[in-house]
């Protein structure tokens, strides 16, 4: 029996629209991603970005950039100085934010001879200042809707 190429590409490709459509239908059906809003509040001034970002675990958090899943940096507003920052098509899950206010705009946190941070920072659930960095279990958070706001006060 001799297959008809175009009739094989046919059925190969009514398999394929078959199975975008189902998958399409599973989507409306339960929601997969969502939109995260990350507001920021309280920066001392307008000088300098506000770095937001996004942790999938504690691997990394809050400083290791590289391990994030999202990270942006954007402006101070003059007036209100915040920031807002709005990461979309974020898969649903658990995750934690971290913010630095990084004023002198060199990438990194400054601290003094300390330790003792020198900018503004924060993380989602706005855990108390400590002796120590937040931790991915003080700032977790679960991303279960299609639209989610995290407010951020930094601490200086």
């Amino acid at each position: 029996m001799r297959l008809n190429l175009s009739n094989y590409r046919i059925a190969i490709l009514a398999a394929i629209f078959a199975f975008v459509l189902s998958i399409g239908g599973t989507q409306s059906a339960g929601q997969t991603s969502s939109t995260l809003t990350v507001s920021v509040t309280g920066a001392r001034n307008d000088k300098g970005k506000i770095g937001v970002t996004l942790f999938k675990s504690a691997d990394g958090f809050p400083s290791d950039i590289s391990k994030a899943v999202f990270r942006q940096s954007v402006d101070i507003d003059p007036h209100s100085l915040g920031a807002k920052v709005v990461f979309k098509d974020v898969l649903i899950g658990t995750y934690a934010v971290a913010v630095l206010h990084d004023e002198n705009g060199n990438g990194k946190m400054d601290k003094n001879f300390l330790g003792v941070p020198k900018e503004g920072y924060g993380a989602s659930n706005n855990p108390p200042r400590k002796m120590r960095p937040p931790t991915f279990d003080e700032a977790k958070f679960s991303l279960d809707a299609s639209e989610k706001t995290v407010e951020i006060r930094l601490i200086y």
